[in-house]
């Protein structure tokens, strides 16, 4: 068998109430909490919050987290966290408040500058205590040692480096009860490309992100549409959350691929959803895929469609990309470019920032060139 290396990623807490455990998880002295409006506004906080302040802690709370977090967000967390002298960051939300939440304990704890850590393992200092709690099913942001943020307007730029694991992720399928469809579906999408692209990843796929990623697929395809349909079915969200962090820490070691590197120009210049935009492009890159990857995805099939199970191996393949088309469909998901604002115009520079995400389709199992990112978006046009 071919040498590996494999990281668990954090220590996990799963449980209703989950956040009542926090002041044990922490170290004595200040918290920065990290969220954004919204989580604010829904009073998502507000356990985690009790919690700390019931135990003497002083909390400081950043809401200032935009969607694509931009450099100067993580920089404006890192001064509020060093005015108030904290000693431990918590990240509370969707994947951009866990992001900008790794970056600002480790910038604190480092005391390194942010434009000096960009790429992977250029992070090699030590970061504040960190937990992070997730509030949708998606992103497996709590389960990795990646953070993405925005730079000069639109590109998005990556740090990875194991530096960025979090101590702590809490799993509390409370705070994701009555989330809306539309987020739960596109966030629910999200965490099943990240298991598709682990577990079809050319660089540094591994028998445990395999199994990682194969049950995070079963628990996200059996119960995505229930959890978007009755945003109060705890089992379901709570398979769904179970599922994101599986596919979190499939990832974290079998990278991502084609499609996150087409999704990230969308978000960045569109302002799409991250887990809408990964539906956009999933179908059309699987299909770019077909020829190198089509034991994998006829693997996969029938996790996905139990009654693809028996057919040839070409027949699961493609079936599975039409079983994912039909469940985002069913979702109410947006299936062209054209619905979220893009036209043939937009083309080329979708192609052009495509390829600054070298870092990405390194890992996708058939390459993928500039004039070929152009007609896959023109196919999801």
């Amino acid at each position: 068998m071919q040498a590996f290396d494999f990281n668990y990623g954090p220590r996990l807490h799963l449980g209703a109430g989950g956040c009542g455990r926090l002041a044990d998880l922490t170290p004595e002295g200040a918290v920065l909490l990290v969220t954004d409006a919204g989580v604010r506004r829904l009073r998502l906080c507000d356990q985690a919050i009790r919690a700390l302040e019931g135990a003497g802690r002083s909390v400081v709370i950043f809401d200032a987290v935009e969607a694509d977090p931009s450099a100067a967000t993580v920089l404006a967390a890192v001064e509020a966290g060093r005015s108030a002298g904290v000693g431990s960051v918590v990240g509370l939300g969707g994947g951009s408040p866990m992001d900008v939440a790794k970056l600002v304990a480790y910038l604190i704890g480092s005391g390194d500058a942010l434009e000096t850590i960009y790429g992977v393992d250029q992070a090699r200092g030590r970061r504040l205590p960190l937990v992070l709690i997730p509030t949708t099913a998606g992103t497996g942001s709590e389960a990795t040692a990646v953070a993405i943020v925005t730079v000069g307007g639109a590109e998005k730029k990556g740090v990875v480096s194991a530096a960025l694991y979090a101590d702590w992720a809490i799993l509390d399928a409370e705070l994701t009860v009555g989330l809306p469809p539309h987020i739960t579906a596109a966030t629910g999408v999200d965490a099943m490309v990240h298991a598709i692209e682990a577990f079809t990843s050319v660089r540094l796929k591994n028998p445990m992100s395999d199994m990682m990623a194969r049950q995070a697929l079963d628990l996200l395809s059996r119960n995505l549409l229930t959890a978007v349909r009755d945003g109060q079915d705890r089992d379901a969200r709570g398979a769904m959350l179970l599922g994101a962090h599986l596919a979190g820490v499939a990832f974290a070691n079998a990278p991502v691929a084609g499609v996150h590197a087409l999704a990230y120009p969308l978000g960045g210049h569109f302002h799409v959803p991250h887990g809408l935009s990964n539906a956009l492009m999933l179908p059309h890159v699987l299909g770019h895929n077909m020829a190198a990857a089509l034991d994998h995805y006829a693997e996969l099939a029938g996790i996905v469609s139990p009654a693809l199970a028996g057919r040839s191996r070409e027949a699961r393949g493609q079936g599975l990309i039409e079983a994912l088309t039909t469940m985002c469909a069913e979702c109410g998901l947006a299936d062209r470019l054209s619905m979220v604002g893009v036209t043939e115009a937009d083309l080329d520079l979708l192609a052009a920032e495509a390829m600054k995400q070298q870092r990405l389709l390194v890992n996708n199992p058939v390459p993928i060139d500039q004039d070929q990112a152009r007609a896959l978006y023109a196919a999801a046009l």
